[in-house]
């Protein structure tokens, strides 16, 4: 599909002064940006750092307070989506607007501006897909269908707006190694088009390995630019943060000892239509331990992370069991007072109530056990206001959770200080079991590393932590032992230093049990 417009003569996009005010906080302050014609472009910063303000203003969800932003050289205004659409710019967010219940075509139709009938859809879907190797059944349902091809219909979704730039937020976030790659593939093949991306992401690597330049924001301001290809991972992230980021340190890890967590033959069914169902989970996990659970979202995580902490219970109370005792029937609290910690995935809702002050969030995630501590004697059981905002600044000052007062909403910090916050939250009670859902998703590299090594921490302390993550490097940067879960089904659990990329990639595509090389399965 050629380039409609094509000119190589200026740059392809240029924002001078663009400027966003909430009130009076300045998400983004003075952006000067040039993305040029047939470049790979990175967007790099930590949590906060105004990333998704500025794309949300290049794409048309967002008016700039003040600034210009100028395609092809000529000054324009956007207004909408629909807007950014006809200039030549596409998007795919990092989470994903698709219906389940409608087939690809049906979905892809639905974002079109123009009236085509859905064959048309079909067919021309169809044959971009394959062109960039996105390969794609128009007429799949998407509750059928895998993460990382839910993935291909938003890329080919924006493909067929027939873009001159488009704007990737966290694209390998829920791609195994293998899709990465492809991606990765389908990216250069647009940029021999002439085509431009402007690329966000945490994986500092990736981008090294991607991009031909890279921008970088803190604080909402532009603090430099580089070719990453001769840059570090060390380097990129200390450009991001101002400072060195500590490296994660898993050496002097304690002796293994006794189960404290463990999964026997743990089967759930699909709570709805597009739910998967577990089938026959075994996992132990031992005091001074870290088993991390690889896996493309959508194959069973959320389910495995539920019946563990309890918040569905199973029907089967041998099914689980928390230092040596059945708990499978039991609630979170049951499973809480008998000192086990719970971080699910979901920060915003789950994990905490956005609305409410961090020190009210601290009390609710306690159980009766825990708030003793924070209750007063007597009848009425007053609440001990000094001890929980002493609790809430030591969380804080443990995790480096940085907040706008001493006490503000959830809801008001930065996705990174509120994840430190939410598992420094659990680690503050020192729990023997810790079960972790994707512990730094979406977080910067800064926020990420502390996270890590609180992980880490605490296994050296003698406790049994379990962490289900989709991210390859977080995984060996955290794991004494690696297990896989795909199709509802977990693997064998390795030695870290046993596992390569490549065989938990193959892992996490369905190969179960023994993987040619990846050594014999390990007896906990």
């Amino acid at each position: 599909m050629p380039v409609k417009g094509a000119n190589a003569s200026g740059p392809l996009l240029a924002v001078r002064n663009l400027t966003k005010f909430f009130g009076s906080f300045a998400a983004c302050s003075a952006i000067d940006l040039q993305i040029e014609p047939g470049e790979i472009h990175a967007l790099l910063g930590e949590n906060g750092a105004g990333k998704s303000t500025l794309v949300k203003m290049l794409f048309g969800v967002l008016a700039p307070t003040a600034g210009e932003i100028r395609w092809r050289g000529e000054a324009v205004r956007i207004s909408s989506p629909g807007d950014a659409r006809k200039l030549g710019i596409g998007m795919v967010f990092q989470h994903f607007s698709l219906f389940e219940a409608l087939t690809v075509a049906e979905n892809i139709a639905l974002s079109m501006d123009r009236n085509v009938s859905l064959a048309r859809v079909a067919e021309e879907a169809s044959r971009l897909s394959h062109a960039y190797g996105l390969p794609l059944d128009p007429k799949a349902h998407v509750a059928d269908l895998s993460v990382g091809e839910r993935q291909r219909i938003e890329i080919v979704r924006a493909l067929l707006q027939n873009p001159q730039l488009i704007i990737l937020d966290e694209p390998t976030s829920v791609l195994t190694p293998q899709e990465a790659d492809r991606l990765f593939e389908t990216l250069r093949k647009l940029k021999s088009e002439g085509r431009s991306v402007l690329y966000i992401s945490h994986r500092l690597e990736e981008v090294q390995r991607l991009c031909d330049r890279a921008t970088v924001l803190r604080h909402g301001r532009v603090t430099g630019a580089c070719d990453p290809r001769a840059e570090t991972p060390a380097s990129l992230a200390r450009m991001m943060v101002g400072s060195d980021v500590a490296t994660v340190s898993p050496e002097g890890t304690s002796t293994k000892g006794d189960v404290l967590l463990e999964a026997s033959d743990l089967s759930v069914p699909a709570r709805t239509p597009f739910a998967v169902s577990l089938k026959n989970l075994c996992l132990k996990v031992r005091a001074g331990e870290v088993l991390a659970i690889a896996g493309v979202a959508g194959n069973g995580q959320s389910e495995l992370f539920d019946a563990l902490s309890g918040e569905y219970p199973v029907a089967d109370n041998n099914a689980v069991q928390i230092r040596q005792k059945p708990v499978g029937t039991k609630n979170i609290n049951a499973r809480r007072l008998m000192g086990a910690g719970f971080v699910p995935e979901e920060r915003h809702g789950h994990a905490a109530v956005p609305a409410l002050a961090l020190s009210d969030n601290l009390v609710l995630a306690r159980n009766q056990s825990d708030r003793r501590a924070f209750l007063g004697g007597g009848f009425l059981k007053i609440i001990r206001q000094n001890a929980i905002k002493a609790a809430t600044k030591r969380i804080s000052e443990a995790m480096d959770v940085r907040k706008s007062g001493e006490d503000p909403p959830a809801g008001s910090l930065s996705g990174g200080n509120l994840q430190k916050f939410i598992v420094g939250r659990e680690l503050d009670r020192q729990p023997a079991v810790l079960v972790v859902n994707q512990p730094t998703w979406g977080v910067d590299a800064g926020a990420a590393s502390r996270i890590r090594q609180a992980l880490v921490d605490l296994a050296k302390a003698g406790s049994a932590v379990l962490v289900i993550s989709q991210d390859l490097d977080e995984i060996f940067e955290v794991a004494t032992e690696i297990a896989v879960i795909s199709e509802g089904r977990i693997s064998d659990a390795y030695p870290a230093r046993e596992l390569s990329r490549e065989k938990i990639g193959l892992l996490m595509g369905g190969i179960h049990g023994q993987t040619e090389g990846a050594g014999a399965a390990h007896a906990h």
